[in-house]
């Protein structure tokens, strides 16, 4: 049984990671954390998928310039699970100026910038389900039963 405060989120791992071979350390740090990776694959983005994930960032100067970026090499799609996973996952990863993310965080360990800053994660509920339906479907999701939880999140958490 999941707590109500189970939640789901797409995690995009750049061009810039999976050029600089760091997949296994980035999937490692959400896997250490206790979060679950209930989906995952490696895709070239086209402009359908990237016109639509980014429209909010359409009239922008950077935007084609973004997209070329975002097409420059696969990446790879992860839908990571967990109690206040959202949340737990931005902290993981750092803020979006990967020159300011702290130590110890994806972005402040391995990124300068902030357009290749390594990962993108979903930054509300919300936009989480918006953004899985976007790249995945409900076959390419595993949810299976955990035997580690009570040694992950206390009870009270889990209820």
């Amino acid at each position: 049984m999941h707590s109500s405060k189970y939640q789901k989120s797409l995690i995009i791992i750049k061009p810039d990671a999976i050029q600089r071979r760091l997949l296994g350390e980035i999937v490692h740090r959400f896997e250490r954390k206790g979060l679950d990776i209930i989906g995952m694959k490696m895709v070239e983005l086209g402009d359908i998928l990237l016109d639509e994930h980014y429209a909010h960032l359409k009239d922008r100067s950077f935007f084609q310039k973004l997209k070329n970026y975002m097409k420059s090499a696969p990446v790879v799609l992860m839908v990571v699970a967990g109690v206040d996973a959202v949340n737990a996952i931005r902290l993981i990863m750092g803020p979006t100026k990967a020159r300011e993310a702290d130590a110890g965080t994806i972005r402040g360990d391995f990124a300068m910038s902030t357009q290749t800053n390594i990962v993108h994660a979903s930054d509300s509920m919300e936009s989480a389900k918006e953004e899985i339906r976007r790249f995945f479907s409900s076959d390419e999701l595993f949810e299976k039963p955990r035997h580690d939880l009570a040694y992950i999140y206390s009870e009270e958490e889990l209820i």
